[in-house]
């Protein structure tokens, strides 16, 4: 399953992802997370110093051998150079999957030890004083919409990406990767913006909105929320001294959660099992090499000096099944 958190900067959207990537770990289930936010705080959420944070490599510096990798034996693709961010798999391409040892997670890549199991960690790096003026921050979020893009997941296995603040997953496709997408909105005005936008663009593909309420104090709050977004609103959440333990870098065993808020996860879980049953590969697909084209013809094509419609294969339609070569 791929699940996004998505929210205005300061809703709560990374640790309300941390959360849901420890009680799923805690539950035996295999998990990447992958922090794709301009602003890199997932590691320290799910308990790493900043050294250890420092030191995680970024998907965004390692972009060249991931798409080496992916590319694979893809004769529609003349060269990982000529690879973008929308770039969508063929025949010959390598696909990831979430339990396998691979290229891509060797290089990019950490497990990180949590109460009950492990999780393995992914991070596009930091936007830098480097990139200023020459980059853009989607060229380093491309990696992980490259990843999604060729990753076959299955039901019982997960990948949670903690996403970009606002609205920036609309400069491309990422925003239909997910099966579920998890909107964490504060009980304000400015709190349930972001959802309004999300619920615009994302209306004509199908995409699954959920709302969660974060930093809820009372019913007052939760008649906002329901008035605001009704029926996507899934579950709120309230002040929480376990997460303020692990703020302040002591966090208790994550059996000591709260029990109203391990009943918030167990709900966003049910939700997300729930998307399974919706998945359409060939939708997936299809929206896949709609806005590759898009992208190809906004500004591919001229990048690279090649014609990347070129690059979809027509007969090509990704799902669990398909083989991936050597």
């Amino acid at each position: 399953m791929k699940i996004a958190f998505v929210g205005k900067g300061g809703s709560g959207k990374t640790t309300l992802s941390s959360l849901f990537i420890r009680h799923l770990t805690a539950a035996g289930a295999p998990v990447v997370a992958v922090d794709a936010d301009i602003n890199q705080h997932l590691g320290a959420a799910l308990g790493l110093d900043d050294v250890e944070a420092a030191a995680l490599p970024a998907m965004g510096e390692r972009l060249s051998l991931i798409k080496d990798y992916l590319r694979g034996s893809n004769p529609r693709i003349a060269s990982a150079a000529t690879m973008i961010k929308t770039t969508p798999p063929g025949e010959g391409s390598r696909l990831v999957r979430v339990r396998e040892p691979n290229p891509v997670y060797d290089a990019c890549a950490r497990p990180v030890e949590l109460d009950g199991g492990a999780v393995r960690l992914m991070v596009t790096g930091p936007f830098t004083d480097a990139d200023l003026g020459v980059a853009c921050y989607h060229s380093k979020t491309g990696a992980v919409e490259l990843y999604l893009n060729h990753l076959a997941d299955g039901s019982d296995e997960y990948v949670v990406v903690d996403m970009t603040a606002g609205s920036d997953s609309f400069a491309s496709g990422l925003f239909t990767r997910f099966d579920i997408t998890f909107l964490v909105a504060e009980p304000t005005r400015k709190g349930v913006s972001v959802y309004r936008q999300y619920k615009e663009y994302a209306h004509d593909f199908g995409v699954v909105l959920k709302v969660v309420g974060n930093k809820v104090q009372g019913q007052d709050d939760i008649d906002f929320l329901r008035a605001e977004v009704g029926d996507d609103l899934l579950v709120t959440v309230g002040h929480s001294d376990w997460v303020r333990a692990m703020e302040k870098g002591r966090p208790p065993r994550f059996e000591l959660l709260e029990d109203v808020n391990r009943r918030a996860l167990r709900l966003l879980q049910v939700a997300a099992d729930a998307t399974y049953e919706l998945r359409d590969w060939e939708r997936y697909t299809r929206q896949m090499v709609h806005f590759h084209l898009k992208n190809a013809d906004a500004w591919g094509n001229e990048r690279t000096g090649v014609d990347l419609a070129a690059q979809v294969d027509p007969g090509f339609v990704l799902g669990e099944g398909v083989a991936t070569p050597v």
